[in-house]
């Protein structure tokens, strides 16, 4: 619990720290993005935290490639 909690923390710092400056420069845009990385990370941070497993990115591009592997290789 406590390890999820300082995770959330340097979460709130990072968006502290860097949500001024954007609204500053009226980046709307960079915003948005900037807000959805930051939550998807410390999602990630925490599910890796609680030992919720994870899908590995590695076997979606296995998933998709695979058959083109196969077909060049006959």
């Amino acid at each position: 619990m406590i390890p999820s909690l300082f995770v959330l923390i340097v979460a709130a710092a990072i968006a502290w720290i860097e949500v001024p400056r954007l609204r500053r420069r009226k980046a709307v845009p960079e915003l948005w993005s900037f807000s959805v990385l930051l939550v998807l990370a410390a999602s990630a941070g925490i599910a890796q935290i609680l030992h919720v497993p994870l899908p590995n990115p590695l076997d979606l591009i296995f998933y998709l490639f695979r058959p083109i592997s196969d077909w060049l290789s006959l």
